[in-house]
């Protein structure tokens, strides 16, 4: 097809526009069909070592044929036989004719189409980590460079006790912590399925060798161990159990929540006019409000973020209805569930480290909204500093409460001013601890440990897992936002 005739058909927006090519090269069909050769070798070179009539210059054949896949041949042969593995076994023989005969030896679909999966996934984690590595880099340095700023903290998102910019981004990083921890947990435990057969037995296995079991049992470790995987699972059907599946696209889902959080937290936080996402020069806001900084990044990764999480419940029921050894129900969904969630997270973290690497905090902007509120969250400071002074609680209380309720009144319906230490200067039982008022009134004792949790955080937890994890993972691609 010629490239303007693409124009004309579907194309997919995660090839064209979100995943990154590293991504798009894993979940490729060459990176499938060539790894459906080294499975082949694999088995082939185990069979050898275990006494099966396979020669070095059949295994040398294979090997030199690797990576030039026939494509035409494999797709010729598929319309006449409607095999996809077939039509590849018939197409890796047409080019490896001495090997042909033993291509495939006592295999079924399954071991050239679950283990590549499981290889491919695999990697695909694997480069996700180093992603999920490079935000956590990037937030860390703004958490510390903002450890001690202090701003106006939200709950239900009404002002509340304040907190740090860098305590705030703590809570980011935490997320993001927990999702190293789950992807090295899954890639921890995740083995190939080997070679089992059609029913998960090793009949063809156990005939081959001459019921020798161990024979069995060792081709399981020898082929796990030629790719790179520290075993095998012990036992399955013909696939492997749709629950991996499943373990594997709930740690994208985490990671989409943990960026969707911080996604929407900074949407709020742009809307206040506190923290943005990076605005590039000649950037357009809206094609007709043309003074607008829309957060397009932020949006992009909360949407696809969304996809990813309602995308988990795909796996989940593949593994939920699997029948008995296995049922074909599930290869549909698999294409597209699984390699679509690793698609969309990928796009997801470059779009993360583009906005983790470029925020843009407005200290004065964040300085005047606390100034703003600070007054009504200090009353009971301001309470106990009359009371040390020697006044009546209760009058005192009744005092604090009638201006609290006027300046806010003010804030509200007058010149948007918070007054009421102004007012409170005006009575009689507090114009003398004005001075006092005034210290109490600093921001910086109102943030707790928020500081110290932030210097604590990055020094036991972050910067451990940094070391112990050197690899990082910038995106190369033009970001397409």
């Amino acid at each position: 097809m010629e490239t303007d005739d693409l124009h004309l058909i579907f194309q997919s927006p995660f090839s064209q526009r979100y995943a990154s090519q590293a991504m798009q090269r894993l979940f490729s069909d060459h990176e499938k069909f060539s790894t459906w050769r080294k499975l082949w070798v694999a088995l082939a070179e185990a069979e050898r070592e275990l006494g099966l009539d396979i020669t070095q210059a059949q295994i040398e054949e294979m090997k030199a044929h690797l990576d030039d896949v026939n494509y035409e041949v494999a797709k010729e042969r598929e319309k006449q036989v409607r095999h996809d593995v077939m039509a590849h076994v018939y197409a890796f023989g047409q080019q490896c004719p001495t090997a042909r005969p033993v291509i495939h030896l006592g295999a079924t679909s399954c071991y050239v189409g679950d283990n590549t999966d499981m290889i491919i996934m695999a990697k695909a984690l694997r480069l996700l980590k180093g992603k999920l590595l490079t935000v956590i880099r990037s937030l860390a340095k703004f958490a510390r460079e903002y450890r001690a700023l202090p701003t106006l903290g939200f709950t239900h998102f009404q002002p509340a006790q304040p907190t740090t910019v860098g305590k705030r981004a703590t809570l980011w990083l935490q997320d993001l912590v927990f999702d190293v921890q789950d992807v090295d947990y899954v890639l921890g435990t995740l083995r190939l399925l080997g070679s089992k057969g059609t029913t998960g037995t090793q009949a063809s296995f156990l005939d081959l060798f001459n019921c020798d079991h161990e024979k069995c049992r060792r081709l399981d470790q020898l082929i796990a161990e030629k790719m790179g995987f520290p075993g095998c699972y012990p036992v399955s059907g013909q696939t492997y159990s749709r629950k991996n599946d499943a373990r594997v696209v709930n740690v994208l889902s985490g990671i989409a929540q943990s960026a969707a959080k911080f996604s929407n937290d900074l949407r709020l936080l742009q809307h206040l006019k506190e923290v943005e996402e990076p605005f590039e020069k000649q950037q357009i806001g809206s094609s007709a409000m043309a003074y607008k900084r829309n957060p397009m990044r932020s949006e992009r990764i909360a949407s696809l973020a969304r996809f990813v999480i309602a995308n988990a419940a795909n796996p989940a029921l593949t593994a939920s209805t699997q029948w008995l050894e296995r049922t074909l129900d599930d290869s549909a969904n698999r294409r597209v569930a699984v390699s679509e969630a690793f698609l969309a997270v990928d796009g997801i973290l470059d779009i993360y480290a583009n906005v983790a690497n470029g925020l843009v905090v407005y200290p004065k902007v964040i300085a005047r909204r606390l100034e703003q509120e600070l007054p009504f969250m200090a009353t009971e400071n301001l309470l106990m500093e009359g009371v040390k002074a020697g006044g009546d609680r209760q009058e005192l209380h009744e005092i604090i409460r009638r201006n609290a309720q006027a300046a806010g009144d003010n804030v509200k319906n007058g010149d948007g001013r918070n007054d009421l230490l102004e007012r409170l200067a005006k009575d009689e039982h507090f114009a003398p601890l004005l001075p006092q008022l005034k210290e109490q009134l600093r921001p910086e004792k109102f943030v707790g440990r928020a500081p110290e949790q932030v210097d604590e955080f990055l020094a036991e937890v972050v910067e451990p897992l940094l070391a112990a994890n050197p690899e990082g993972c910038l995106a190369t691609d033009e970001l397409k936002v």
